[in-house]
């Protein structure tokens, strides 16, 4: 089943322990994120400390009930300009609104989920494989019908073997 709307949104307002997902790309090519981009590119930073938006609203909400956001991005090094972006402009005031980002870098090692693709997990019950062209650009979202244990275990792998967003960051220029 393809998500869209509605139907993608509600899994955000009902999930009721956590929602995770795993980022593999050096970049998300999004048009509503273009305008930004071009700015961030062009030397305009946000403070992530004022940013306030539904998404940072939601995660606040979400933290406060006790229901955990989180994500775990793949990279190498060096960063991609959308990486050095997003790390800015989302993930730093993302972060600050209660999502528990993790990054792990696999510059100088082997990936240890080259085979996984992104994908969003729900309460360890239901995953939605978020499906891209290899340039970054969404084709769909899809409920995956299978087993979700492979799921489970990547989402396990991808925790133990990153770092926290912050430390990885904290000697980065963004």
């Amino acid at each position: 089943m393809l998500l869209a709307g509605e139907e993608w949104a509600a899994r955000f307002e009902r999930f009721t322990r956590e929602a995770w997902r795993l980022e593999t790309l050096p970049q998300y090519l999004m048009p509503q994120e273009e305008k930004e981009f071009t700015a961030f590119r062009a030397g305009a930073r946000i403070n992530p400390a004022t940013v306030a938006n539904e998404y940072t609203d939601r995660l606040r909400r979400q933290a406060s009930e006790g229901r955990i956001q989180g994500r775990v991005h793949v990279v190498t090094r060096p960063l991609s300009a959308y990486l050095r972006f997003e790390f800015h402009h989302y993930y730093r005031a993302h972060a600050m609104a209660g999502e528990q980002i993790r990054i792990l870098d696999v510059t100088d090692r082997t990936n240890p989920l080259a085979e996984a693709q992104d994908f969003w997990m729900f309460d360890h019950s239901e995953v939605v494989l978020m499906n891209y062209q290899p340039d970054g650009r969404q084709i769909s979202r899809e409920v995956h019908a299978g087993d979700i244990e492979p799921f489970i275990e990547y989402q396990r792998i991808a925790v133990e073997e990153s770092v926290p967003f912050e430390e990885y960051v904290k000697d980065l220029d963004l």
